[in-house]
């Protein structure tokens, strides 16, 4: 989706990638199974794909812009071994049932409309095994956070609201937790 060039050069930057290997990525996957077989929706530049790679016991990413899947499928897909997509998160090119855990970061804002982010959380629930977990962060809205995404696609997500729109795409015990800056959301296939 859409990114103007400031928001680009943050999210490539090593102070983004440093953030998210520190502290926002184990906030955002405390007490998450990631051992299985995990898809990742969304990689963007790869920073949070970098980061998960070795904690997943199988780690399939899939972006929607094809370029940015080609220059990860060229990178990191050989680098580290991760599978590599080109797809959309909304109607995602799996088997039902195919994913211990299914994770986004920092991207579900970038999805154009409220309707797309919930067929995106259908299709996550559809991938998802049985007692598998769907988790990720995004960001909280504020005037910093407006103003790096100016001319970018930009659809907030309400963490408040979240857990209905969870329950609806059929997960089970959807939570939200803020943070300072995001907040963190996990919630479950039923068994």
């Amino acid at each position: 989706m859409a990114m103007n060039v400031l928001h680009q050069r943050i999210c490539r930057s090593d102070s983004w990638a440093d953030r998210m290997h520190g502290t926002t990525l184990p906030w955002a996957t405390r007490d998450v199974e990631l051992d299985g077989e995990v898809l990742e929706i969304g990689p963007g530049y790869g920073v949070t794909t970098r980061w998960l790679a070795p904690r997943a016991g199988a780690l399939t990413a899939l972006e929607v812009d094809p370029v940015l899947a080609a220059d990860l499928r060229d990178g990191l897909g050989r680098e580290l071994g991760v599978d590599i997509r080109h797809g959309d998160g909304a109607a995602l090119p799996f088997p039902d049932g195919s994913f211990d855990a299914v994770v986004c970061f920092t991207m579900l804002h970038h999805v154009p409309t409220p309707a797309e982010q919930d067929r995106l959380f259908a299709e996550a629930a559809r991938v998802l095994r049985p007692g598998g977990t769907f988790a990720g962060i995004d960001s909280r809205l504020s005037l910093r956070f407006r103003l790096i995404h100016v001319g970018d696609t930009m659809t907030v997500v309400d963490p408040a609201g979240l857990p209905d729109r969870l329950s609806a795409a059929g997960l089970a015990a959807p939570a939200t937790e803020l943070g300072q800056r995001s907040f963190r959301f996990r919630a479950a296939r039923p068994s």
